[in-house]
């Protein structure tokens, strides 16, 4: 499996803000501030518990990546893990607030599904739902899943020494 890497793929530039200063799409963990990343989600309620290190080992250890940026600024993430064969997972799915609703998690998500054709594709969402069937997704009968011992507690979530 190849892993993201530096590789980076440009999307049509999509509408950022009134002002019109375009938003790009790329696969590229280059020029990332995780502190400030991390800082975003906390501040849109998308923080689950990781610490910027975290996060961003969290990015760079999956299989395809895509970033939506308003210049410097990260305003939107998504990532995906997949066997490369029959499955794969989407997961932090996100877009800043005040870039929500001009199609660029649509983007992202169809830029990453694209990487794996002929594979079923799983994702849980709280509150979503309406935004994943808009794309196609469809509820499947039963979910499930285990954290083992405590949430985030793991060598995973801890500073690098």
């Amino acid at each position: 499996m190849t892993r993201t890497g530096n590789a980076s793929r440009r999307v049509a530039p999509r509408v950022g803000h009134a002002l019109g200063v375009p938003v790009s799409i790329d696969t590229s963990l280059g020029g990332i501030d995780w502190a400030r990343a991390k800082e975003d989600l906390a501040a849109d309620g998308f923080d689950n518990g990781r610490n910027p290190d975290a996060l961003r080992r969290s990015f760079e250890q999956s299989d395809h990546v895509a970033i939506a940026r308003d210049g410097d600024r990260v305003v939107g993430m998504a990532r995906l893990l997949t066997d490369g064969v029959s499955n794969a997972y989407l997961l932090d799915v996100w877009t800043a607030r005040a870039y929500r609703r001009r199609g660029i998690a649509t983007d992202m998500v169809r830029l990453l599904t694209e990487r794996v054709p002929g594979q079923h594709v799983g994702l849980q969402t709280d509150d979503a739902q309406g935004f994943y069937r808009s794309l196609g997704f469809r509820p499947q009968p039963e979910f499930m899943s285990l954290v083992v011992g405590f949430w985030l507690d793991n060598d995973g979530n801890r500073p690098a020494r």
